[in-house]
């Protein structure tokens, strides 16, 4: 069921990771795909695709409750994904991997069994200025239910977060910080290690929406000393409609269940409901079982690379990338924090961004435009959207000089 490449000792070969990648071969409008939209969501690669079909094929059955053959080879490939994960994120125990649909879910699980419970009037939930819409609306949710103030940490005009800025907001009322290991319109990485030992020396709870890092950057949640960590799997080459949250079990024994139903009760009676241990008193109801395989599968491609060439073939995407547009007359970057992951954000100048994504899939490039759920991002720098390029480990810098040439032609079409 693995198909995944052998680690690679040497330079990154990155022709032979775009050939376990089926899409990637496809032509759009007549023209080679280049895929650069890898922000939003990410392709998947044969060993995943491969997995989630013999899981449809040969094993499907529901989980957890069945005595027959296939119900307990489903629950197999399901608990065994869940302990891949856990050893992929360095957890203590499976028992701190959560199931659910995504980043969204999993942020929104915290606010209301975590938060809910916790937050009186006067209490403060810390974010910053650079977080996604579902990083920011579940606390603003969670702040009307309970009287609690939402605190927003400034950026500056680089779309840098800085840690002394968060760390002066701190205060005897804040209760949790949460906020993006990486910005997912700006591609920042913030001062994660900072941060979290800061709000650790307060008694203050830590959350990070690691949508955009589990890509791109090696997570380990004990070396980071974080207490909830969340990411969505169609970001890292799995299906969509499956993520994960990690918490620490000390805190998600504390926490009651979010949802009811089957599977997160031990017992059941009109009088009374005895709920299940940990991570199953989290995940009431049939899940996404063949996402879940699909995550898995995603976990092993993803540890069968040389991560570390990966990374490093990405960072030198981003540079190219960087010296590529900031050649194009007219384009404007947004967001130049020193410390970036491989995305860049720009406008051009006489081109709205929507004209531009057309035009550029007109040439098979594939980027995104719009708010990029982050409006609060876009209302800081002045702009009504922008254009997003993320790249992947399996771009080229082809790809990008492509993407720059495109971006030129649409602006002398235009402008």
């Amino acid at each position: 069921m693995n198909t995944a490449l052998a680690p690679t000792p040497l330079a990154f070969d990155v022709e032979a990771v775009r050939r376990e990648f089926p899409i990637l071969r496809r032509l759009v409008h007549g023209k080679p795909l280049a895929y650069l939209d890898n922000g939003a969501s990410a392709q998947r690669p044969r060993s995943v695709i491969l997995a989630v079909d013999e899981y449809e094929r040969m094993h499907h059955a529901n989980i957890h409750r069945g005595v027959h053959t296939l119900s307990q080879e489903a629950t197999a490939l399901y608990e065994g994904a869940r302990e891949r994960v856990a050893r992929f994120l360095n957890a203590r125990s499976s028992r701190e991997i959560v199931f659910v649909r995504g980043t969204t879910e999993a942020i929104n699980l915290v606010a209301q069994s975590y938060g809910r419970p916790l937050l009186r009037p006067g209490d403060e939930v810390l974010i910053t200025h650079l977080e996604h819409h579902a990083n920011i609306v579940p606390w603003q949710m969670l702040c009307e239910q309970t009287g609690a103030k939402l605190v927003v940490a400034p950026m500056d005009e680089r779309g840098e977060v800085h840690a002394e800025a968060v760390e002066a907001l701190m205060s005897e009322r804040t209760r949790l910080l949460a906020f993006a290991h990486i910005s997912n319109a700006l591609g920042t990485v913030l001062p994660v290690r900072r941060l979290i030992a800061a709000a650790k020396a307060r008694g203050i709870t830590t959350l990070i929406d690691g949508a955009q890092a589990v890509p791109h950057l090696e997570v380990d949640v004990q070396e980071l000393g974080c207490d909830f960590y969340a990411f969505s799997g169609h970001k890292m080459f799995a299906p969509t409609g499956v993520g994960v949250l990690y918490g620490r079990e000390a805190l998600l024994e504390r926490m009651p269940p979010w949802q009811g139903g089957g599977d997160m009760i031990l017992t059941v009676s009109f009088a009374k409901t005895v709920y299940n241990t940990l991570p199953h008193k989290f995940e009431a109801g049939t899940p996404n079982i063949s996402g879940v395989v699909g995550l898995g599968a995603a976990v092993d491609f993803m540890q069968s690379l040389d991560l570390e060439a990966a990374h490093r073939h990405e960072h030198a995407l981003l540079a190219h990338a960087t010296r590529a547009l900031e050649g194009v007359e007219g384009l404007r970057l947004i967001g130049t924090a020193p410390d970036k992951a491989s995305l860049v954000s720009f406008v051009v100048e006489g081109v709205h961004p929507h004209d531009l994504g057309t035009i550029l899939d007109g040439d098979g490039i594939a980027i995104r435009t719009g708010h990029h759920c982050a409006m609060p991002v876009m209302e800081f720098f002045r702009v009504p959207a922008t254009a997003r390029a993320t790249f992947a480990f399996y771009n080229t810098f082809d790809e990008i000089d492509r993407l720059a040439g495109s971006i030129a032609r649409a602006r002398a079409l235009i402008a």
